[in-house]
């Protein structure tokens, strides 16, 4: 997980005059400002002051995905086509809301990363494909604007409803939405009705509002995704691994605000059991089948999460070290989904009207990396290891500790044990 390797100072000019116009350093934060911009309304400034948050609500649907559970035979084929079907069995039952809290107060919109005492980390692209299965090659969908009447009409075209029923559905929920419930009965009309190719869309409609597209309503979906289900045979061709980490990306810069209280997405890509098996208490699913999904591999229930509050989370965070780290965790599990390259891709990533950056070259720690991206700088050779000049200036633009009282100790050398598979060019 590598930093630029080279940071360009500030001129300075004017000398003190352009000191007096440098913002103020943040107690506990960045004693350089440029980076995180807005670090004066994140929740990990008010933290540091003892303004406690409640912890976030978390919009889970685990069990409306289990509840419904897998689709009528009739359409099996047709679901399995679109590459959706991997969500139906890896979605977490229960969320660990004092662990996401924590993880959350660390999350930065300026640099798509978490912010730790061993530097940044981030959700890839190869996370969301060992994850979920789900490609990370395809197109993305440039979803236009949706009005009441247009998806009243969509709502008619793909799922057989009347328009007096459809009308009435978004009126209830004032926009272009529609009640997972609701969908959830349409379902099971069309399947009755077999209109199959209808019952498949709202299948399909309900998985992506509970697991990619969750909302923070928990309870409805945007009518608007029944356009990528319009024709079942091209839903494949979408690159819905990108989705996911775009929607996730976009809830996670919402809430890390101050005055968020909620965190939408789909908060099955948030474990963080492979990397940090010191920080959270997991139970592993002692029949997993290393074929399936990554994130099938753990239980999380209401039995098996443990009710660890935000500030004990937070305090193993301050605690962490490079050995409590596995950077490269999805070692075993490349026979099964191989690294692609196209996950070390840089830039703008794009859903529909969402756009985040993506920027792997701040967080990958791989062997080999310098195969993959043309490096800035000096290349990491070393799992855990960063570039020389990494850590001093990580710890000016950032903030290490999310509470006082910790020595800024340097970091020890050394890194985790790792799996023996790196990344290998193509």
């Amino acid at each position: 997980m590598e930093a630029p390797a080279a940071v360009e100072d500030i001129p300075m000019d004017a000398g003190a005059e352009a000191a007096e116009d440098q913002p103020q350093e943040f107690p506990g934060g960045p004693s350089d400002p440029f980076v995180l911009t807005a670090y004066a309304d994140h929740v990990a400034c008010n933290v540091w002051t003892g303004e406690e948050r409640p912890e976030l609500k978390l919009s889970s649907h685990g069990r409306k995905v289990h509840s419904l559970g897998r689709p009528v035979p009739a359409i099996e084929g047709l679901i399995a086509g679109t590459g959706l079907s991997p969500l139906i069995a890896c979605s977490v039952d229960t969320g660990d809301r004092g662990l996401l809290s924590a993880f959350v107060e660390r999350w930065h919109r300026e640099t798509s990363s978490f912010h730790l005492l061993v530097g940044e980390l981030t959700i890839t692209l190869d996370d969301v494909s060992s994850l979920l299965h789900l490609p990370v090659i395809g197109d993305l969908h440039a979803f236009q604007p949706l009005n009441m009447d247009d998806a009243v009409q969509m709502l008619v075209d793909l799922l057989m409803v009347s328009p007096e029923s459809a009308r009435a559905e978004t009126v209830q929920c004032r926009g272009p939405y529609v009640r997972l419930q609701w969908v959830r009965d349409i379902y099971q009309h069309r399947c009755q009705a077999g209109h199959w190719t209808a019952a498949a869309r709202a299948y399909l409609l309900h998985l992506l509002g509970c697991t990619l597209f969750a909302n923070k309503s928990a309870t409805n979906v945007h009518v608007v995704y029944l356009e990528a289900l319009r024709d079942l045979s091209m839903t494949e061709r979408y690159a819905w691994g990108v989705a996911a980490l775009v929607h996730m990306y976009d809830q996670l810069n919402d809430a890390s605000m101050s005055h968020s209280r909620q965190l939408g997405g789909y908060i099955t890509l948030l474990q963080i059991y492979e990397q940090f098996p010191s920080v959270a208490e997991s139970t592993a699913d002692q029949d997993y089948d290393e074929a399936s999904p990554r994130a099938c591999r753990w239980i999380a229930t209401k039995k098996t999460v443990k009710s660890i509050r935000t500030p004990s989370y937070r305090e193993r965070l301050d605690q962490l070290r490079i050995p409590d780290v596995c950077w490269i965790p999805y070692g075993e599990h490349r026979e099964v989904r191989d690294f692609h390259v196209r996950s070390c891709y840089s830039g703008l990533l794009r859903w529909g009207p969402v756009v985040v950056y993506c920027r792997p070259e701040r967080v990958v720690r791989w062997m080999h990396y310098e195969d993959h991206i043309v490096p800035a700088g000096e290349v990491c050779v070393v799992p855990g290891v960063c570039s020389s000049d990494y850590i001093d200036w990580f710890f000016r633009i950032s903030h290490p500790f999310m509470t006082p009282g910790h020595a800024l100790d340097p970091l020890p050398h050394g890194h985790a044990p790792q799996a023996r598979f790196v990344p290998q060019a193509p």
